[in-house]
């Protein structure tokens, strides 16, 4: 049964990718810019000049990417970037690290591998870009944005029109809650209170961003972080597909993560906000997932060896290393969170309807 499983879901992502390769690129993108926030789901070569273990400036990662290896934990493009290009932008958005003042005005990404909404997540594997400083960062680009128009009236309402997408909180449980010899978060908190804390929190952050002059908002939820094979691996599954517990603490995330996208948009009649159901659009459809082993061999960290050989056909792979999903997946998130397929992809709208609001 997991074999029919397995092939069925290889034909679910083969039409997701016809679906994609035959989307014709408009003229002009469907707004004028877009900016990205989160982790290593997202990172696009912010980390690379950082002192962290949390980065992928080498082989094999990049390997199917088309300028190489980046700085992107995965063998293509992430799903950002899949989404900047349904929406209609001709090149990557650019990350913080490298933007020039010539490509601010099209977006910035901000995300940084190992980064969480609280500031200490992912601190034992070195430097990296939270939250907090992503804002503080984005910040800056509003103020070079101003210089360069010399017109603050005409940024604030440019600003309006952009697609903000967000995309974390998965370090906050991977590299922190889940590692309690590091981290005392799960001695201090129930896995429900840890949840209401860090929606709290990103509560506050999402507002400063609106009040950075954003109004149209991506919020993405979590992956069902106990599938991934790394996980898998250190605390073991009794038998079951994935660690189911881990997963019960993740939902009790995204559930709350929901409400307050309804409550956002009840708050700011004037933006916009939609959930990306990121747990439901990664689970295959069926009651037994497909085979979840890494595509590269992985060093205990769970990123890929480097310089290793990766598995040769990368497109029948759900994860690339031992937490990230390779590009086949991605492509896969990012056509459901711009067009959903199910009512449950996302709420309460997908992010071409977004776009058009």
């Amino acid at each position: 049964m997991t074999r029919e499983l397995s092939l069925l879901f290889h034909v679910l992502v083969f039409v997701e990718l016809l679906h994609v390769t035959t989307f014709v690129v408009a003229a002009e993108p469907q707004v004028p810019c877009y900016f990205i926030f989160g982790d290593s789901l997202v990172d696009s070569g912010n980390n690379n000049g950082l002192a962290t273990k949390a980065k992928a400036n080498y082989r094999p990662y990049g390997i199917d990417f088309p300028q190489g290896v980046s700085g992107r934990f995965t063998n293509g493009r992430t799903v950002a970037d899949i989404i900047g290009q349904l929406l209609g932008f001709s090149k990557f958005i650019p990350p913080y690290a490298t933007a020039t003042d010539q490509e601010i005005s099209t977006g910035v990404n901000y995300g940084s591998g190992s980064a969480g909404i609280r500031e200490e997540s992912g601190s034992h594997l070195g430097d990296r870009i939270s939250m907090d400083r992503q804002l503080i960062n984005h910040e800056k680009t509003i103020s070079r944005l101003s210089a360069l128009q010399d017109n603050k009236t005409f940024t604030n309402e440019y600003l309006k029109k952009c697609i903000y997408l967000s995309n974390i909180g998965s370090n906050d449980y991977i590299n922190n809650y889940l590692i309690p010899s590091i981290y005392p978060t799960s001695n201090t908190y129930t896995s429900d209170q840890y949840a209401v804390v860090l929606v709290q929190q990103y509560s506050q952050q999402l507002k400063t961003i609106y009040n950075m002059g954003a109004r149209k908002f991506a919020v993405f939820g979590l992956g069902q972080i106990g599938c991934t094979p790394a996980e898998i691996t250190r605390f073991g599954t009794g038998g079951k597909p994935c660690v189911e517990w881990i997963n019960n603490a993740v939902n009790l995330f995204n559930d709350k993560l929901k409400s307050l996208v309804t409550e956002l948009n009840t708050d700011y009649q004037d933006a916009r906000f939609t959930f990306i159901n990121l747990s439901g659009i990664s689970a295959p459809q069926g009651a037994v997932p497909v085979p979840n082993a890494p595509c590269c061999q992985v060093r205990d960290d769970g990123q890929c060896v480097q310089d290793s050989n990766p598995c040769l056909v990368r497109a029948l792979t759900v994860f690339y290393d031992g937490f990230h999903p390779s590009e086949i997946s991605n492509t896969v998130i990012a056509t459901r969170s711009y067009t959903l397929v199910f009512p449950t992809d996302t709420y309460p709208y997908d992010i071409s309807h977004l776009a058009r609001l």
